[in-house]
């Protein structure tokens, strides 16, 4: 069985994520083929685009965003996705009990003894006028009813679990601010998602098991399930070993991949690329250590943006009066800051829409 070290890893990786040359693809097929980007932060997938497309417009995404056909809803590990609308509605039944048992997690002594059939239904009867609500205006919609939990649990519970729920535009718009405003499915989009698989059948985690290879692969089991958060896949992955290569990482673990994915040359170079925050290139694996040492493993859920060189994270960055200012990890020689020094030139330009191209790259640390 052929074993990948690190270096192959990585560079494979690259190259699923669009990191190792930027597409020239349209905005919607690139949610779509990275399984949705993390968009807590709303501004954050323009940065994610940039990097990985070659001419990017933001009001492409923006457009689509208020087009209904890429919608921001709370889906993979229960935070919130921007995804297209077709995933949304057939994924979304089957991250139900996933989102169900995490907010539970969080809020399960606030919500011991509520009926959650009972919360959800008269949770779509406050929607069913058709007026978005924030999320604390929901909850305290129903707060006579069930005055013990508290609007946080009652909240989260309602928008991120027990209704399919879009975080409607302006959010998430190209230099927008704006607070969140839910809406059912069925308000945004036409309907509501697709019915959930007869029992015995997972047509949907198969469907996520080949997506998430297509996007992240050569990965292991406990990879997939660290991308979505969903524990219920050994059945969906079972079913379509048969369409897969078995390949090894360094330390023995089996890793699937499908069986024309690109796995380039180790040696292939690698471009210097600025990520935003949370980006599930670093965030969609359980084992991080193909893009980013351990060491700064916790920089991946602090919201740093970092920045590869080489293919690993080196450095973080931010935005400051409107330079971009960099902070190496490690030494960086000559040849590798000229070059984050002029993507981060690119990226400057970028959001400052052409009017500025400052960028400081600091010392290294000692």
């Amino acid at each position: 069985m052929r074993v990948l070290d690190a270096r192959a890893l990585g560079r494979a990786t690259l190259a699923r994520q669009l990191l190792l040359d930027r597409a020239d693809a349209p905005v919607l097929d690139t949610v779509a083929h990275l399984g949705g980007l993390q968009a807590q932060e709303p501004q954050e997938p323009f940065v994610g685009l940039w990097s990985r497309l070659r001419g990017f417009e933001p009001t492409a995404l923006s457009d689509l965003l208020t087009g209904r056909r890429v919608v921001r809803t709370h889906l993979m590990r229960r935070t919130v996705h921007l995804v297209t609308a077709e995933d949304a509605l057939s994924w979304r039944p089957r991250h139900d009990a996933m989102l169900r048992g995490r907010v539970l997690g969080t809020y399960r002594r606030e919500l011991e003894g509520v009926d959650l059939a009972e919360l959800a239904a008269a949770g779509r009867a406050v929607m069913a006028d058709g007026e978005p609500r924030s999320m604390s205006e929901l909850a305290r919609a129903l707060a006579d009813r069930w005055p013990e939990p508290g609007p946080r649990a009652l909240g989260e519970m309602l928008v991120a679990a027990l209704i399919p729920m879009v975080q409607l535009p302006p959010r998430g718009l190209w230099r927008t601010r704006a607070g969140v405003r839910n809406a059912p499915f069925t308000a945004w989009l036409g309907r509501e998602p697709d019915p959930p698989a007869p029992p015995g059948t997972d047509p949907v985690g198969e469907t996520l098991v080949r997506r998430y290879l297509a996007a992240f692969g050569p990965a292991a089991s406990a990879d997939l399930r660290a991308w979505c958060g969903l524990a219920g896949l050994p059945a969906a992955v079972a079913a379509v070993r048969g369409e897969l290569v078995a390949l090894r990482d360094e330390r023995g673990r089996e890793l699937l991949d499908l069986p024309e994915a690109p796995r380039p040359d180790p040696d292939t170079p690698a471009p210097v690329r600025f990520l935003p925050a949370f980006d599930n290139v670093i965030l969609g694996y359980h084992d991080r250590s193909r893009i980013i040492d351990d060491v700064h493993r916790g920089l991946s859920v602090t919201g740093a943006r970092v920045v590869l060189v080489d293919g690993r994270v080196a450095a973080t960055w931010v935005v400051e009066d409107g330079t971009v200012s960099v902070t190496p990890l490690r030494r960086l020689a000559r040849a590798d800051r000229a070059e984050v020094a002029e993507e981060g030139r690119a990226l400057a330009a970028f959001l400052s829409d052409g009017d500025g191209d400052r960028v400081r790259v600091g010392a290294a640390p000692p």
